[in-house]
């Protein structure tokens, strides 16, 4: 299904191109490394730090890894979970670089790849990682990549996509909006009865917000070397408006995606749809602790945050090959493998990049919701992306968006100020890193 997908995130695809608005702001660690370093005579091992969920009821990461080993005595890989954010992990691998004790590869989220060059935290293997490329959807492929090299391979997506209890709709006569307009007036009807069809949530404001808000209309361009920086455009305002509105007439819920405070949401029963990225099916089942099993169902956004019926990113990642792997060439025949192991990624909620075979509904994921075949929804969304590029940095700038969120959901702030404050943060992160903005 995933090898359908022929707009994921196109804008981002254009960091291919940005080689010179990325230069000066850090080495992108050694250029030949896959030339140079050629497959071990001996054994050797591997290190792989990630952020997958490895939560029950998944394929746990170490049983992944273990088949491998099993199978491939002269290059034995080692996995360690990183329980922290992402930003956190960014900065403890800029850490371990400088140390000089790094994992030879790492799990980045697809908008951090650029921040992770520009600090030089990464190595040139584009010389393996051509092997590999037609084992991963073309447009993904690229966004591992900067000026036309490869610096790791692309593990999953993140569309958004929007999860109801649909037998709780029809209790409550209400239906999935398709305008705006009607988003306001369903929440209202929905909250007199003590249900909420929206969740705001602050700790996702880097992510779900700038992704809602950017599927209408990229926040960043380069041109001329120069970054054009705009996160105030027609779909922040529209994403602004609405839930403005929701929040001023306490037709949305509000709670920290990430705290016990949304499961408590759903175990509820008092929230009965939210915006959800694809990777967050089986995350989501756990959260509600089984709570309408059955009676919940997966669709597409309505044209809620002028999007016109698109959808936008929330994650997405791909693992990259750190400065210092001395073995660039193993590291990268088992990443190939691990990638392309379909069935055990998607156990861990993935929207899989890779197209060598298609991703099918766990049988979990489909009793919850309803008997729906949700994976072919997800790549409906995977297909409807709307444009959108992040800068280096990004994770600074997510971190003041949330806390610009946090205001304005317990009223001592606006929703507006979030985009204020990426606009100003952005200018001042890119500055910072030495580049040209305008």
């Amino acid at each position: 299904m995933i090898s359908r997908n022929k707009r994921f995130m196109a804008g981002l695809a254009s960091l291919a191109a940005m080689g010179i608005a990325l230069a000066g702001c850090g080495s992108s660690g050694d250029s030949t490394a896959g030339e140079d370093k050629g497959k071990s005579d001996g054994p050797v091992t591997i290190t792989y730090l990630h952020r997958l969920p490895d939560s029950d009821g998944m394929t746990k990461v170490d049983d992944i890894v273990a088949r491998w080993n099993k199978d491939h005595p002269d290059i034995q890989v080692k996995a360690t979970k990183f329980d922290g954010k992402s930003a956190e992990m960014i900065k403890k691998l800029e850490t371990d670089v400088k140390a000089g004790n790094a994992p030879d590869l790492a799990q980045v989220g697809l908008a951090e790849l650029p921040e992770v060059f520009s600090k030089g935290l990464v190595q040139d293997v584009t010389s393996e990682a051509e092997k590999y490329k037609d084992h991963f959807v073309e447009d993904v492929y690229k966004l591992m990549t900067i000026d036309g090299k490869a610096y790791g391979l692309p593990q999953d997506t993140g569309p958004l996509t929007y999860f109801y209890n649909k037998a709780e709709f029809d209790k409550l006569g209400i239906t999935v909006p398709k305008t705006a307009d009607e988003m306001v007036e369903t929440a209202k009807k929905a909250a007199a009865q003590g249900k909420y069809i929206m969740s705001f949530q602050p700790d996702e404001a880097g992510n779900m917000m700038s992704g809602l808000a950017g599927a209408a209309e990229p926040w960043y361009a380069t041109e001329g070397g120069t970054w054009h920086v705009d996160t105030e455009t027609s779909g922040s305002k529209a994403f602004s408006d609405l839930y403005q509105q929701l929040l001023d007439s306490k037709a949305t819920a509000v709670a920290e995606r990430w705290t016990p405070d949304f499961d408590a949401l759903l175990q509820q029963g008092t929230l009965i749809g939210t915006v959800a990225a694809a990777w967050e099916a089986p995350l989501f089942i756990s959260s509600s602790g089984g709570t309408g099993a059955g009676d919940w169902q997966v669709t597409q956004l309505g044209d809620w945050f002028g999007n016109e019926g698109k959808t936008g990113a929330d994650g997405g990642s791909g693992v990259a090959v750190m400065k210092g792997c001395e073995h660039p060439a193993e590291a990268m025949e088992f990443l190939d493998w691990f990638n392309t192991q379909v069935p055990d990624l998607v156990s861990q909620g993935l929207v899989v990049a890779a197209t060598t075979e298609d991703a099918e509904t766990p049988e979990k994921w489909s009793e919850f919701f309803g008997g729906q075949d949700i994976m072919a929804e997800f790549a409906k969304a995977n297909a409807n992306m709307g444009d959108f590029t992040y800068i280096p940095g990004f994770s600074a700038v997510a971190a003041a968006m949330s806390e610009a969120a946090a205001k304005a959901g317990d009223g001592s702030g606006k929703v507006a100020d979030i985009f204020s404050t990426a606009q100003k943060t952005s200018v001042d992160t890119l500055k910072n890193l030495g580049l040209k903005v305008k």
